[in-house]
C-alpha cells in the first residue's frame, strides 16, 4: 500500500488542481440550483474528455518528452496557438481560484484583513513554497491533502443523505434560459478541469520520472486513473451536497467570495454539526489551497517550455520569469478589475470549453501519430471513445455559440 502510495504523483496533482473551483464551487452551485438534474452533464463531460487528458501522462512516459515538444513536432503554429491561448486565459483563472481560497482563509481565520489582503499573502506563499521546494513538495503535499478531502467529503455525503427528510429526484434537466446555459457552459468547461490541463499532467510526469526512475508508462496510466476517479467521485459528492442541503430551500448562493466560502462551511456544518465547522472549513481550504498551489507551479512550468521550444535563445523567460509574472498579473487583476471579476471568469470558461475540441483533436492526433511508439497507441475502444468525445465537445460548442449571442 505504503509502495503503491509512493507511485502515485502527478495523478493526484491533476486531482488537486482539478478539484477546486469546478468542485467547490461549481458542483455545489449545480446541485443548489439544479439538484440532480445535472448529472448527466457530470458523467458525459468526464467519461468524453477522459482519453484527451490520459493522453498526457501516455505520451510523456512513452516517448520522455512532454506533449509541448510533441505539439511542436506537428507544426509550430500549434505551440504558438497553446501560447496565446494559455496568455488569454492563465492570469483570470489563477486570480478566480485564489479569490476563493482568500474567501475561505477570511471566514476561517477572520475578516480581520480584507480579502484583496488575504488573496496577496496566499500568493506570496504559494510562490514560497514553489520556489523552495518546486515539485518534490507537490507530490508529497497533494497525498496528504486528496486523502483528507476524500474521507471528509464522504463523512459530510452520508450525514447529509442520514440527515435528508427529502426524496431525491434523479430527473435530468437540459438548461433551456440563456442564464441557465451559461452556467452549464462554466459547469463543463472546468469539470473536472480544462483540456489544456493535459499539458500539465505530461510535464508532472516527466519530473516524477527524473525523481523516481520506476515510475513507467503502466505506473503513471495507474497513477492518472486513481486521480482522475477520484475527480468524478468528489463531484458528485459536491453535486449531492449541494442538493441535499440547498436544493428548493429558498436560498441561492452569493457571488461574493467571502459570502460564498461562509455558506459552503455552513452547508457542511449544517450536514454535520457544529463541532466539525473547523474541519470541514480547513479540508475546504486546503483543496483551494492545493488548486492554487498547482496552477501557480503548472501555468510558469508550461509557459517556460513553451517559450524555450518557439524561441530556443530566450533562456531569461523561464520558469522563475513566468511565476513572477503570473503572480503580479493576478494581484493587479485582482486590484483593478475586481468588479469585472464576473465577466472575465466567464470569458475563461467559455474559452475553456470551445477551445477543447483544438486540445482533444491535437492529442489524438498526436498519441495516434509515428511520434508515440507503436505500443502506447491508443485500444480501439479509446479510438472510439476519442472520437465520440471529439464529436461531443464540437457539437457542444457549436451548440453554445449559436445560442448565446445575447450573453454579452
Amino acid at each position: 500500500m505504503i509502495g503503491k502510495l509512493k507511485n502515485l504523483g502527478p495523478g493526484l496533482l491533476f486531482a488537486g488542481a482539478a478539484i477546486g473551483v469546478s468542485h467547490l464551487v461549481q458542483s455545489t452551485r449545480a446541485g443548489a440550483d439544479f439538484g440532480l438534474g445535472l448529472l448527466w452533464a457530470l458523467l458525459l463531460v468526464n467519461l468524453f474528455k477522459y482519453p484527451f487528458f490520459q493522453f498526457g501522462p501516455r505520451y510523456a512516459l512513452a516517448t520522455g518528452e512532454s506533449l509541448l515538444d510533441g505539439y511542436k513536432k506537428l507544426g509550430k503554429g500549434i505551440l504558438a496557438i497553446y501560447f496565446l491561448l494559455n496568455i488569454a486565459t492563465m492570469f483570470t483563472i489563477q486570480t478566480a481560484v485564489t479569490i476563493v481560497t482568500a474567501g475561505l482563509a477570511s471566514t476561517l481565520f477572520g475578516d480581520f484583513i480584507s480579502i484583496e489582503i488575504w488573496t496577496i499573502i496566499i500568493l506570496i506563499v504559494c510562490l514560497t513554497l514553489l520556489l523552495a521546494g518546486r515539485y518534490k513538495l507537490l507530490d508529497h503535499l497533494m497525498k496528504v491533502i486528496i486523502i483528507t478531502l476524500t474521507i471528509s467529503t464522504i463523512i459530510a455525503v452520508s450525514m447529509a443523505l442520514y440527515h435528508s427528510t427529502t426524496s431525491i429526484s434523479l430527473k435530468q434537466i437540459l438548461p433551456v434560459t440563456p442564464l441557465e446555459i451559461a452556467f452549464l457552459i462554466a459547469f463543463m468547461g472546468w469539470m473536472p478541469a480544462p483540456l489544456d490541463v493535459s499539458v500539465w499532467q505530461s510535464l508532472w510526469a516527466i519530473e516524477k520520472n527524473k525523481e523516481s526512475k520506476t515510475y513507467t508508462t503502466k505506473k503513471a496510466l495507474f497513477d492518472f486513473n486513481v486521480g482522475y476517479i477520484s475527480t468524478i467521485f468528489l463531484g458528485i459528492g459536491f453535486l449531492l451536497l449541494g442538493t441535499l442541503v440547498m436544493f428548493n430551500s429558498g436560498e441561492s448562493f452569493s457571488n461574493s467570495a467571502s459570502m460564498f466560502s461562509s455558506q459552503l462551511i455552513n452547508m457542511y456544518t449544517l450536514s454535520l454539526g457544529n463541532w466539525a465547522y473547523v474541519i470541514i472549513g480547513i479540508a475546504a481550504f486546503t483543496t483551494m489551497f492545493s488548486t492554487t498551489l498547482t496552477t501557480l507551479d503548472a501555468s510558469p512550468r508550461a509557459m517556460a517550455k513553451t517559450t524555450q521550444l518557439l524561441f530556443k535563445k530566450s533562456r531569461i523567460l523561464g520558469y522563475g520569469f513566468w511565476i513572477g509574472m503570473l503572480t503580479i498579473g493576478s494581484v493587479l487583476i485582482f486590484i483593478f478589475l475586481a468588479s469585472e471579476m464576473g465577466l472575465l471568469i466567464k470569458v475563461a470558461t467559455i474559452l475553456s470549453f470551445i477551445t477543447a475540441p483544438f486540445y482533444a483533436i491535437i492529442n489524438y492526433i498526436l498519441i495516434s501519430s509515428k511520434h508515440t511508439p507503436k505500443q502506447w497507441h491508443p485500444s480501439k475502444q479509446i479510438h472510439i471513445l476519442s472520437w465520440l468525445g471529439i464529436i461531443f465537445l464540437i457539437g457542444f460548442s457549436i451548440w453554445y455559440l449559436t445560442t448565446l449571442k445575447g450573453l454579452f
